[in-house]
């Protein structure tokens, strides 16, 4: 038996679960998003508490499939009611950010700024050096996450570029001088 999978999913007020054509839709008031469905997963919703249930559940495999649905789930019901998010710090003299509309601008220490498109149901805001990435993906916002901070990798030496709030950089010494 899976130990994850097998425990139920409470669906809160407000929050609408159900299967249509191979993917489970979860609705809520922060959003809607849907998962495909594996064809040995079935899911089942009754009494404001969902469960997630396998073919086979002697099978390694689909254990660890019926975990990662459930888990899957949960992650879904939690970020329609709510939102997910990661903060970023920018450091670096003159490194700053802002933010137009839907698009993020970064001046890094490049020639030119760099414009970065968030994806759909993604917002991002900024106050003074730290960038909050939310949404109610929880994959999405940290993959979105994770493309900002690849712009400009914060760096060994002075620590400068854009890494996680809670991220902590492993500094080198720098050169010393030659002693004669």
């Amino acid at each position: 038996m899976s130990r994850l999978g097998k425990l139920p999913i409470t669906i809160p007020s407000g929050t609408d679960i159900h299967v249509q054509d191979g993917f489970i839709i979860v609705k809520g008031p922060k959003g809607e998003l849907q998962q495909k469905l594996h064809p040995l997963i079935t899911v089942n919703v009754a009494d404001g508490v969902a469960t997630i249930t396998v073919a086979d559940a002697e099978n390694k495999k689909n254990r660890a499939l019926w975990g990662l649905y459930r888990v899957l789930t949960q992650n879904m019901v939690s970020g329609v009611n709510v939102l997910f998010e990661k903060k970023l710090e920018i450091n670096g003299v003159g490194y700053k950010a802002s933010v137009n509309g839907a698009a993020l601008t970064l001046h890094v220490g490049y020639s030119h700024p760099v414009e970065f498109k968030a994806a759909d149901g993604i917002t991002v805001a900024i106050d003074k050096n730290i960038i909050t990435v939310s949404g109610a993906d929880k994959q999405l916002v940290g993959e979105t996450a994770a493309n900002i901070r690849k712009i400009r990798k914060p760096e060994p030496y002075k620590g400068k570029g854009i890494k996680y709030v809670d991220e902590i950089v492993r500094r080198k010494a720098g050169k010393t001088a030659a002693s004669s």
